[in-house]
């Protein structure tokens, strides 16, 4: 399975014959999210995660996604709290759906169920809950899991859709986060972009009467106003470098225009 799965290390097709004796036994670890700084967000999930997240949008200028932000640093997930518990009221679906996950044949319309081997609750001995009965079919367990990952993948397409018609309005432009500590270090954080207010308001009325109408008026707004939880981010950077950051006078916890208007270091995503 392609690293760009971000959490994924050796997903590979669930099947009788390779998993009849296999189970998942779900611990609420989440250290599989150590080293990731974003994982990607649906449209659906905006309501839930700008409470707590600064929600962006990641990726090519050819095509972008909505992303949340999970550290400043490229390897550092500032959500995870200790014995790798979530320490937020809401968990991306993105890091809900672990350790399985969809693999698409080349068409983009055939789907297969894959599961991560290296998730440490796949096991043989039983524990949790399996994959196959002993009569050899899907257990209702993996059928629920299947229809998580369906409703998934429909909504991943919703928000592909919606994140197109954003780039089509020319709402997006490259945005950096800065972040002052103490010692004197800065922190910066790029390569994602954000919808400029500015651009949104001025928009014409049936664009954005027509975005009223489909509710997406609504999330660009909800991203605009997630964007002060860089503010957040910086109060858990503080935690984890025990009290380093600059005082909050001091401290540049937003958000500006990327310099040049180019994307500085990326937020990694999927």
């Amino acid at each position: 399975m392609a690293t760009q799965l971000l959490i994924y290390e050796t997903a590979v097709p669930v099947s009788a014959a390779r998993h009849r004796d296999a189970s998942v036994e779900a611990s609420g670890d989440y250290a599989f999210t150590r080293t990731v700084n974003s994982v990607p967000l649906m449209a659906v999930e905006f309501p839930h995660a700008a409470q707590e997240y600064a929600i962006v949008f990641a990726g090519a200028k050819d095509e972008v996604m909505p992303a949340v932000i999970l550290g400043v640093r490229g390897n550092e997930n500032l959500y995870l709290g200790a014995q790798g518990k979530w320490s937020a009221k809401y968990i991306p679906a993105f890091v809900r759906r672990y350790p399985f996950v969809f693999s698409s044949a080349d068409d983009g319309k055939t789907f297969m169920l894959c599961v991560d081997e290296a998730y440490g609750g796949f096991n043989r001995d039983q524990r949790g809950q399996r994959l196959f009965g002993d009569d050899g079919k899907p257990t209702p367990y993996v059928d629920n899991v299947l229809k998580f990952l369906q409703e998934y993948q429909a909504q991943f397409n919703r928000t592909r859709a919606f994140s197109r018609k954003v780039k089509e309005l020319g709402l997006l432009e490259p945005m950096q986060a800065q972040i002052a500590m103490q010692s004197g270090e800065r922190l910066s954080l790029g390569g994602f972009w954000a919808v400029n207010r500015a651009k949104l308001k001025a928009l014409a009325g049936d664009k954005l009467a027509e975005l009223a109408k489909t509710d997406e008026l609504e999330l660009l707004y909800l991203h605009v106003q997630s964007m002060r939880n860089f503010g957040l981010l910086k109060d858990r950077l503080v935690v984890v470098e025990g009290g380093k950051a600059a005082p909050a006078a001091e401290a540049e916890a937003g958000t500006k225009k990327a310099p040049g208007g180019k994307p500085g270091k990326r937020a990694s995503g999927d």
